[in-house]
């Protein structure tokens, strides 16, 4: 069986590693010439991780990966803390997989590393998808893929779902995030390093350390914009933008901000209502491509991961009937992450309430929460294991 997989991204080289081990003839197309610094920093939960060993890829994610010492919940006016709690050390029990953070760049590279030469083609944009007796990827540059499977792993706004589903508007949620990476060396003198949250009226910060030996702190500061904007990682925001928005917070919030010395990125948040199809025939979709979600659940690679390995498992599993494997795959699939996109687009209010009852009745929950056990319908998810 021949896949082509477009898009390589973190869910597209799954795709490609995954198919790879089950044995199929596999090529990934990514239109950008080089795996570059794109994106920042990334959580991966036990369910990610997970998969990320079964791929063989385990003792490379320990060498990149960071374990935060706590997940530190902050109010936005004084550095109360609300919750602190070891949530790394608490998912490695419960669950037998760590909890990292890791810088994205290093794990596109770990995905990438010791595939088949010629299984990723670079500045390769695919323009067009045909499903039909002959299914087909055609390239800007006019040459065609012939291909059993189409995989569409290319985001948001894919060209592969718009081929072959249809399209309509992504969901603006009216917030956007500002994303910087400061060397630890430029942070406040005692800066830990935890994953920590401010939770405020309208807006929220969180910050965690990235990079094999924590090398940086990822700071995502995510604010209210009325008026809907590009979605991209690589739309430069203004520093004085960013610090306004946080005039008047705590002085922990104020000393990371004024620690930021640049590049700024501006990065409109969009989702979509969950999709009833994800399959036709011949292709399927992964990722951004078919469940965007807003990342107030840190699971955007962790569910792209979760599809790779869902859908190698059905193809192998029922390699004379691609079709029907393809529906197996939406079928085991669709209402876990859209459960996820549904609670991602509540934390959009919850995380953001003005200081009042119902902001005091959140916090009170937050304090009692300990353990990762509210997540265990998550973290525990075994992509692998698959509905009759």
């Amino acid at each position: 069986m021949r896949v082509v997989v477009v898009g390589g991204g973190i869910g597209g080289l799954a795709a490609a590693r995954s198919m790879w081990l089950a044995g199929f003839d596999v090529l990934a197309l990514e239109r950008e010439a080089a795996f570059g610094e794109i994106g920042g920093g990334v959580q991966l939960g036990p369910n990610a991780t997970r998969v990320l060993r079964r791929l063989g890829l385990g003792a490379g994610l320990d060498k990149i990966g960071v374990t935060p010492r706590s997940f530190r919940l902050l109010r936005w006016a004084n550095d109360e803390v609300l919750s602190d709690y070891d949530l790394a050390g608490d998912a490695e029990r419960r669950y037998g997989s760590p909890y990292y953070t890791v810088y994205r760049p290093e794990l596109v590279e770990l995905l990438a590393s010791g595939l088949p030469e010629g299984a990723v083609r670079l500045g390769a944009s695919a323009t067009d998808v045909l499903i039909g007796d002959r299914n087909e990827v055609r390239l800007a540059d006019r040459t065609v893929e012939d291909t059993d499977i189409v995989v569409g792993a290319d985001g948001i706004h894919s060209m592969v779902r718009a081929a072959t589903l249809g399209d309509g508007p992504a969901r603006y949620s009216r917030m956007v995030a500002y994303r910087a990476i400061l060397p630890w060396e430029a942070l406040p003198a005692g800066t830990e390093p935890v994953l920590r949250s401010w939770l405020g009226p309208g807006r929220h910060l969180t910050c965690y350390p990235v990079g094999a030996g924590g090398r940086y702190l990822q700071l995502v500061a995510v604010v209210p914009e009325p008026i809907s904007s590009a979605e991209s990682w690589t739309a430069l925001g203004a520093l004085d933008d960013l610090r306004t928005h946080f005039d008047g917070w705590s002085p922990g919030v104020r000393a990371l901000l004024d620690a930021v010395t640049g590049p700024v990125y501006r990065w409109a948040l969009y989702d979509r209502d969950p999709l009833p199809r994800w399959s036709t025939a011949g292709s399927t979709l992964l990722g951004d491509a078919c469940h965007p979600m807003l990342p107030f659940m840190a699971q955007g690679a962790g569910q792209a991961l979760e599809d790779a390995a869902a859908l190698a498992a059905c193809l192998r599993q029922n390699t004379g009937d691609p079709a029907s494997a393809l529906t197996r795959y939406e079928v085991a699939r669709q209402p876990h992450t859209a459960r996820i996109q549904r609670l991602s687009w509540a934390n959009n209010t919850s995380f953001h309430l003005a200081d009042g009852p119902e902001q005091q009745l959140r916090d009170e929950g937050l304090a009692r929460s300990r353990t990762t056990e509210a997540l265990h319908w998550l973290y525990e998810n075994d992509p692998e294991h698959l509905p009759d």
